[in-house]
Parts: structure tokens; sequence; C-alpha cells
């Protein structure tokens, strides 16, 4: 909608953003080791579209990004990760996409790396269609983030938005401890445009909808909805948030 309205510039902003209330340099925990990247069906911007493997990793901090292509929340978190790749890459972090699909068509590796491409994303990306990562770290969230140090050990995680300074402490933290201290003192500088902008959190008038049967609230055609079975709506008269 930015783009159709001729506001679809790039807006740049810290990639840390304001530091958050509580945001500080966490401790650092040992909370488990990487998984081993199987099971992943196709590769992106990898030499060769190959695999990436633990031994391979050996020695860089690992950033793991579980998120699906069409999850606002995750395409409102892309900048930020794709931002410390640009900004740490060279300093010994890697980032590792692993897109973990919520719907059959996010299956689909011609539609991913065409959302890889519109994206902009150049760090590493897995398809994870059969859940093989997302289930090896118990995970259940888009996006979720999860650190790892240069032994492998995972050390921080968080899940959703948000969080953006207190992670990048953590990048930054975890490559001081590899003796990889990143060389300049200045925090990422993230661009986004368009959806990847954070919600308006002041202005917001409208709820997520959702059109499944089970949670269709709001829908307003006369008898409702049927459950898991074809039919024919008629329309009615919407007021604010309704829909038919």
């Amino acid at each position: 909608l930015a783009d159709l309205r001729g506001q679809g510039h790039a807006v740049k902003f810290e990639a840390s953003g304001r530091p958050e209330v509580g945001d500080s340099a966490p401790d650092l925990p040992v909370l488990g080791r990487a998984p081993e990247f199987v099971g992943n069906e196709r590769w992106f911007n990898t030499p060769g579209d190959r695999p990436l493997t633990l031994e391979g990793l050996r020695g860089r901090v690992v950033l793991v990004d579980f998120w699906t292509y069409s999850c606002i929340n995750c395409i409102r978190s892309i900048p930020y990760v794709r931002a410390w790749h640009e900004s740490y890459a060279d300093d010994g972090l890697v980032v590792i996409g692993i897109h973990a699909p919520e719907f059959a068509f996010e299956r689909n590796p011609d539609n991913v790396r065409k959302a890889v491409r519109d994206l902009g994303i150049r760090y590493p990306v897995a398809l994870d269609n059969k859940l093989v990562v997302w289930t090896a770290l118990k995970n259940n969230y888009w996006p979720a983030h999860y650190f790892f140090d240069a032994q492998g050990r995972q050390r921080y995680h968080h899940f959703g938005e948000g969080r953006y300074a207190q992670s990048e402490m953590v990048i930054r933290q975890l490559l001081a401890e590899a003796g990889r201290a990143p060389k300049s003192a200045q925090m990422a500088e993230a661009t986004t445009r368009g959806a990847e902008a954070a919600a308006a959190i002041g202005s917001i008038r409208s709820p997520e909808t959702y059109i499944g049967y089970w949670r269709s609230d709001r829908f307003v055609s006369p008898g409702g909805q049927a459950h898991d079975e074809a039919k024919v709506y008629a329309p009615a008269p919407l007021e604010l948030n309704d829909w038919t």
C-alpha cells in the first residue's frame, strides 16, 4: 500500500532501535548445542547452494533465524537480521535463515527463492520443509532467533519481534568472546520499506483477521461459516472490521 501511494521510500534507522526497558548486555549461560543442519531440502545463498555444516562453522558466531515468508512478524524483523549480516559478517558472524513453512504454499522452493530475492536476503537460507531443525531446537515461534557462540553452544534466544538492541549486544559480546570483537563501535543500521516497517501501534484500528472457521471472528454472512464444507455465502452489511 505504501508503494501504491508513493510512500515506499526507504527509511533508515539504527537496527538496535531505541534501547528498550531492560536492555543491557545480558548474562549468556550455555543453553544447549547447535543442531546439525540436516534434512533441509534446498539451500540458497551458499557456494553452489550446498548445505552448511557445524564443522564448517567452527570458530564462527552463528545466528539462526526461523522465518517463513508470508509471516508479517518475520517480514518486520528481517531488516534487522539483514543489517546484522551486513555489519558483522566480516567480524565472524554467520546468519542462517531457516525457512520453516506454516502453510503448504511456503514449501515451494520457487516461492521461497522469489521471497529471498524480493526481501534482499543475501545470507544463507535453508528450506526446513520437514521441520527437522525446527524440531531439533524445540522451536514454536515465527520469528525466532537463536544465538550460538564460536564453540557451537547456544547462549541466547529471542522469540517474536523486538529486543533488537539486546540481540545486537549479544552478537557483539559473542564475537568479543571469540576474539573477534567488532572493529566498529557503531551499531548496525537497517533499511526498511513498505510491509517491513514496524506496526503503527498508536493508529491501528483493525485486529488480525482469520478466515478459517475456527477463528472467524466478525464474519457476518447469514448463517455463519460452514465447518469444513463447501457453501455459498450471502453478502451482508459491514461495519468496521466486519467481513463477508
